[in-house]
């Protein structure tokens, strides 16, 4: 068999369709890169002595650029022999994804966290450039997420630490401080305190009785499908402040959830044993996270 002449048809085959059928030119890329890759390892004598066979590979990479042009670097063609080589252990979600993501996420070793950043590629629409930040920033380590994504529990969509990015870190942190942090940059709050929170208001007035209150932040979340009351504390953690923020949370289901949303969770950020921590207050109990201020 000629290999190389199987690579260049198969390639050339994908070309055309991708532009008669733009609608589905991500499965037809994966499709045939997929087919590149089995063909590689074939012609590299098979896995084992594939992993060594990048001789072969940049001699093709030469070959296709001259004949064909641009997109077929040493780069993208080890790509889509990793793709063929890891492909039966990646979700099926691999498809939604363009060629540039895929290539951010099939060196990924562990399995479980190649497909946590297919499945959050997919779902909150990232770009290239803000999957390589997630990636970066070890975001599968730092959420702890362990279990099924089609099943998402509050404990294993929270992030630890959260990071929230801020202008210099004054010696004495004060919650205005915080809250204008965390408004000067509320798309990044969101994605850091992990999966599907989204922004409702901030400074919410509330009334409790004969008391006027207000809340700091009100969030939603779609995966819990429920409202998120946010309060935060540059004080040590009090016993009181759950009462708080529970009593907010009681408000938030009483006058503003509809009868479809799960009950309200609630977060208080305040100091502990010298750190920041977030206390997450669900029906079930509590239980916390860290949360650290970095200089932009």
């Amino acid at each position: 068999m000629n290999y190389y002449d199987e690579i260049k048809d198969t390639l050339i085959r994908n070309e055309v369709y991708k532009k008669a059928k733009d609608y589905s030119k991500n499965r037809s890329d994966l499709n045939s890169y997929y087919e590149v890759g089995r063909l590689l390892v074939d012609a590299q004598g098979g896995e084992e002595r594939a992993k060594y066979g990048n001789k072969l590979i940049k001699d093709y990479s030469e070959r296709l650029t001259r004949e064909l042009g641009k997109g077929y670097n040493i780069t993208s063609l080890k790509g889509m022999r990793q793709l063929y080589l890891k492909s039966p252990t990646l979700s099926d979600h691999l498809y939604h994804l363009n060629w540039s993501q895929v290539l951010e996420i099939i060196y990924i070793d562990d399995i479980k966290e190649a497909n946590y950043y297919i499945y959050i590629t997919k779902n909150q629409s990232l770009s290239v450039r803000e999957l390589r930040k997630r990636i970066k920033a070890n975001e599968y380590e730092r959420i702890g997420y362990k279990e099924e994504l089609s099943e998402p529990k509050v404990n294993t969509l929270i992030k630890d630490p959260v990071i929230i990015n801020t202008k210099k870190v004054p010696d004495k942190v004060t919650e205005l401080f915080v809250h204008n942090s965390i408004m000067e940059d509320m798309d990044n709050f969101l994605k850091q305190l992990g999966i599907g929170f989204t922004y409702v208001g901030h400074e919410v007035k509330i009334q409790i009785g004969e008391n006027k209150h207000s809340i700091d932040f009100l969030l939603f979340n779609y995966k819990f499908n429920c409202f998120v009351v946010v309060e935060i504390k540059a004080i040590e953690f009090k016993a009181e402040h759950i009462g708080q923020v529970m009593k907010y949370m009681g408000y938030v289901d009483n006058h503003i959830k509809e009868s479809f949303n799960n009950k309200t969770i609630g977060i208080i950020m305040c100091l502990e044993n010298d750190g920041y921590v977030f206390k997450y207050i669900k029906p079930d109990g509590v239980f916390v996270t860290t949360y650290e201020l970095i200089n932009n």
